[in-house]
């Protein structure tokens, strides 16, 4: 049975002002507001490019009436994201948070497993690993790359501890060198969260193929999209064969309707890799586009008082799934406060996620004080519109709004 929390944003006490306000209101009527692809009246955070080939693939599954999760389409997808990423094998699933879940199932991951992860990400890491009966360990983050601090994993550790989940925040890599020698010595599983770094690299490697696995999501605010999906990747034969049997409900090879393993229905459509296939097909402007409106952003905004940019640590490729800044006291005006001047401008925007350590199923007592610099970032942190269909022009835009507000 589904029991949801009474528990109450007032009930943090002191770590209460970290909670973003409620998302201002977008004004449309703004006459001097760029018009975005489509003709809509806002700039909105994100949105696909799907400008490529994905209508007349989808078309050609409609028209063969290979529309389900059988098909040439998710073969070559598969096929295509495994090269991009350099790995062995890819697996489509239906999300990013099924390709975590598949991923920690088909590793054993289960009832009296710890997994070890930032506190600062998206609620479907910690939630794959709890139904999988585990139970997620937060880390904080360290302030430079806003990734989770490296430093701190060992004390995280317990005998317990079956994987670790680097999550690469916003499209900026973890350093995974540390990471993958401390998780080595202890015999530690390493799934990489690679739901926002498709295309980043970590000292010259793709992330996705650092780790026993990684987990990438298809959602389509993200760098390539299926509208829904996910994807597998890793050099572990035996993780790819049994992951591709566990999503399609563990059937047997020997006979339909024979099965030795509880499995799941993780299948990814034809239709949905159909989009995917012609996604890949342009992956690499679609990944610059990102870059190049980080550069544009960057300079525009690194003059301005109070606002810390994206970090880009000269090892890594940030591939800016998100244009992300911190709004510092120096600016004259709070985070809320500018969005909520941004949003009478039609511009849409998004805070940072809000801490897992502060989710009303994961907070206990203990965390109070225990992770700083995520509460730091949840409550200064937002992202502007990072659509690989923004124009120079609306870049140009936004960044007039944002030092508007400071003046």
């Amino acid at each position: 049975m589904i029991q949801y929390s009474s528990f109450r944003v007032e009930d943090l006490g002191e770590a209460a002002d970290s909670i973003p306000a409620k998302d201002p209101e977008l004004k449309v009527a703004v006459s001097r507001l760029p018009v975005v692809q489509g003709g809509d009246a806002i700039i909105p955070v994100c949105e696909p490019d799907l400008s490529g080939n994905e209508e007349r693939y989808v078309l050609e599954c409609v028209r063969t009436n290979w529309i389900s999760s059988a098909g040439a389409f998710i073969t070559r997808f598969e096929k295509r994201f495994a090269e991009f990423c350099g790995t062995k094998h890819a697996v489509a699933c239906t999300s990013g948070t099924a390709a975590l879940q598949l991923a920690f199932y088909t590793l054993g991951i289960g009832p009296g497993d710890e997994v070890v992860m930032p506190t600062f990400t998206m609620v479907a890491t910690p939630n794959t690993a709890r139904h999988c009966g585990a139970t997620p360990v937060f880390v904080d983050s360290e302030p430079h790359t806003w990734n989770m601090d490296v430093t701190k994993l060992a004390a995280a550790i317990t005998p317990r501890t079956k994987a670790i989940v680097p999550v690469h925040t916003y499209g900026h890599p973890v350093d995974m060198d540390p990471l993958l020698e401390l998780a080595r010595s202890r015999g530690i599983l390493v799934v990489e969260d690679a739901a926002e770094a498709h295309g980043a690299t970590y000292k010259g490697r793709t992330i996705g193929g650092l780790g026993d696995a990684a987990c990438f999501s298809f959602y389509a605010n993200k760098i390539i999209t299926t509208g829904e999906g996910g994807m597998i990747t890793t050099d572990d034969d035996d993780l790819a064969t049994k992951a591709r049997n566990i999503r399609d409900h563990a059937f047997s090879k020997e006979r339909h309707f024979w099965h030795r393993a509880v499995g799941h229905n993780f299948r990814m459509t034809n239709l949905q890799a159909a989009v995917g296939v012609a996604q890949m097909e342009r992956v690499d402007s679609l990944v610059q586009r990102r870059i190049d409106n980080a550069k544009r952003y960057n300079g525009h905004l690194k003059d301005v008082r109070g606002i810390t940019l994206p970090p880009a640590d000269a090892n890594v490729r940030n591939v800016y799934w998100m244009y992300s800044i911190l709004v510092g006291d120096e600016f004259g005006a709070s985070r809320d406060e500018l969005r909520r001047h941004l949003a009478e401008n039609a511009i849409e925007t998004r805070t940072f996620f809000i801490p897992m350590h502060l989710q009303p199923i994961y907070y206990r007592p203990e965390y109070r004080g225990a992770f700083p610099v995520a509460e730091m970032l949840c409550r200064r942190g937002f992202y502007l519109p990072s659509a690989p269909t923004l124009t120079a022009d609306q870049i140009d835009f936004i960044c007039d709004k944002i030092r508007e507000a400071a003046a």
